[in-house]
């Protein structure tokens, strides 16, 4: 209890882990770095709340900086590390001096994806995964200029909404053949690209970039698609998605595999060195596979798990996935993973702006949608977990409370 943990990474897995510590009664120095000059905050409201100017900075820190002071926590800000040294449990940063550390966590989490081609504009492209990016963009949100977002994901479909309502001409272009095609049903993806068509944005689908040029009066970038159109924009958003932050754990000879492989105690392949969050890819019970998933809980999950092993209480993962995203007045809430679904059960009519979908794989319950049903979210998450057949029509029978659905005595439903 008396060890230095160091925790590399300044997000929401490493603020959970410090002060998890804590609670579970560690006593030693717990030490985090972090590259940005901002405390450790949530990223989730950047390209909502934060990008449309209605959540101040000071309410995206995850906690005020007295916190860590009284818990004992050292937070260092400004500070990259450039390799590990497993042999001599040594950090080594770029400002050329070493630390030390008996346990290591890796909350490296990870960096906006780039789109190859965009080098020659990239004074008119922007990123969406940091304060810095946002506060980047919000400055260039001015009304009658031409945004282009690349990518029809949720993070495009944030941004693409609130850059309509602050009066910006929106041209969004997704490679797939529809709108959210990883990770919802047609349905959804047809909803929500009525619902912003509706509101302006031009939507393009099942094309890609060909061509890149910047503007000859030098504010702004003309792109060329493979369906032969050509969009000229003031700036270009690109959302299509993420990758971890692996470096330092390769370079240190750890296990790597689209993420930092971990255990299901979050210990990577050497068992001084854990890691968590975005950066971490771990065996998924509940999809029957490994994989890394990018959210707040899954984060939080992660460092709890983290924190009580270190302290000897072994703990486990077992993370059913949820996520959010909130576009207009909708807020879309989705628990479980679709991915290999046989069927889909809608809830409610969609023209009501108020419904939910549900997957099914062999009539096993395996993830849910629910659009402005918060209190059927929450009992859609219960049952995700239930491990039971459901019948399609009781499912999509709103005189049958969701809650009910999870009796075991039930005819409605059957043991799997």
């Amino acid at each position: 209890m008396s060890q230095r943990v160091v925790i590399v990474g300044a997000g929401q897995a490493a603020c959970e882990v410090a002060f998890s510590l804590r609670k579970e009664g560690f006593a030693g120095a717990i030490m985090v770095l972090g590259q940005e000059s901002y405390p450790p905050y949530q990223r989730p409201p950047l390209s909502k709340a934060f990008l449309a100017g209605t959540a101040s900075l000071d309410s995206l820190y995850l906690r005020p900086l007295s916190s860590y002071d009284k818990a004992g926590i050292e937070l260092r800000l400004g500070v990259s590390v450039v390799s590990i040294d497993r042999h001599n449990k040594l950090l080594h940063l770029a400002d050329a001096s070493s630390l030390a550390y008996d346990k290591l966590i890796l909350a490296t989490g990870g960096e906006a994806r780039q789109l190859a081609g965009l080098e020659c504009a990239a004074a008119s492209v922007y990123s969406l995964r940091s304060i810095d990016d946002i506060l980047h963009l919000r400055a260039a949100f001015l009304p009658d200029r031409h945004l282009l977002i690349i990518g029809g994901g949720y993070v495009g479909l944030e941004v693409a909404a609130i850059a309509v309502a602050q009066g910006l001409k929106v041209t969004l272009v997704e490679s797939a053949p529809r709108l959210l095609a990883r990770v919802a049903a047609p349905e959804i993806s047809a909803f929500y690209t009525s619902l912003h068509q509706t509101r302006g944005v031009d939507i393009r689908i099942g094309t890609g970039v060909t061509a890149v040029a910047a503007a000859s009066a030098g504010d702004g970038v003309s792109v060329s698609f493979s369906d032969g159109t050509m969009v000229a924009a003031n700036m270009i958003v690109v959302g299509i998605g993420l990758v971890p932050n692996v470096t330092l754990a390769e370079a240190a000879g750890l296990a790597v595999d689209d993420g930092i492989v971990i255990d299901e105690h979050t210990r990577t392949s050497d068992p001084d060195i854990m890691a968590i969050g975005d950066c971490a890819n771990h065996y998924n019970a509940f999809a029957g596979r490994r994989m890394r998933i990018e959210s707040v809980q899954n984060a939080i999950e992660q460092a709890r798990v983290a924190a009580a092993n270190l302290c000897g209480r072994p703990d486990m993962l077992s993370i059913t996935p949820w996520f959010w995203s909130d576009q207009y007045h909708l807020k879309l809430q989705m628990a479980g993973l679709s991915h290999g679904y046989d069927q889909v059960v809608m809830r409610g009519q969609m023209a009501s702006e108020s419904f939910m979908c549900f997957y099914l794989k062999q009539g096993k319950l395996i993830a849910a949608d629910a659009i402005n049903r918060p209190a059927d979210f929450m009992h859609a998450r219960r049952l995700l977990g239930s491990g039971r057949l459901f019948l399609p029509a009781l499912l999509a029978d709103e005189t049958i409370p969701l809650k009910s659905l999870a009796a075991e005595n039930k005819p409605d439903v059957i043991p799997v």
